[in-house]
């Protein structure tokens, strides 16, 4: 699951890092959270062209997720301070845990790639399996997950990075806090 804030191109983003400092550690013992990756995007910072709040989810239940947005179990929050987003949640295809989970990440890529029509869906999910098996060996990967949007038919490649990435292609964010209290509750590969 993620949401995007985009902000004013002028907007003070120590606004959103002392938001996290403050606020971020309220979700490291979320019941249902596999984790919870604080990501920001600042304009003309590795490229970017906007500023943004971007955090992503990785559910090990969907009752944590559903408590997250409708419950009173945070959203709240967003909501108040920057109006209702967008929600974009997906349906997980495979987990993979890389050379440096036990590290810090201090980045984060993600890469949506559209299955085209008339092409099985089967096959490109076959192929996009094998691309996490690859990226989950790379130096520097913490853990990178796929998930597919089949309202939208694309896939979504998401990868934590303890070092610089080595993906350059795809919004690339920088980890403010994770919130990883189920991490480990996570099954590793295929999720089916």
């Amino acid at each position: 699951m993620q949401y995007e804030i985009t902000l004013p191109a002028d907007y003070d983003m120590k606004i959103i890092r002392d938001r996290v400092a403050t606020r971020g550690a309220a979700m490291d013992d979320f019941r249902g959270l596999g984790l919870k990756a604080f990501l920001i995007r600042e304009r003309g910072v590795d490229g970017s062209p906007v500023n943004q709040y971007a955090p992503f989810y990785l559910w090990d239940a969907v009752g944590g997720m559903n408590r997250f947005l409708c419950g009173g179990g945070g959203f709240g929050g967003i909501v108040d301070d920057f109006g209702r987003p967008d929600v974009r949640h997906w349906t997980g295809a495979a987990f993979e845990r890389g050379p440096a989970y036990g590290g810090t990440p201090k980045a984060a890529t993600r890469r949506t790639e559209p299955v085209p029509a008339g092409e099985d869906p089967q096959a490109a999910v076959a192929a996009a399996l094998e691309e996490v098996g690859r990226l989950a060996r790379t130096p520097g990967v913490h853990a990178t997950a796929l998930a597919v949007d089949p309202g939208r038919w694309e896939l979504v490649h998401f990868t934590l990075w303890t070092d610089e990435p080595s993906v350059t292609d795809g919004a690339r964010y920088e980890v403010l806090h994770l919130s990883a209290p189920h991490l480990h509750d996570l099954p590793g590969g295929r999720h089916w």
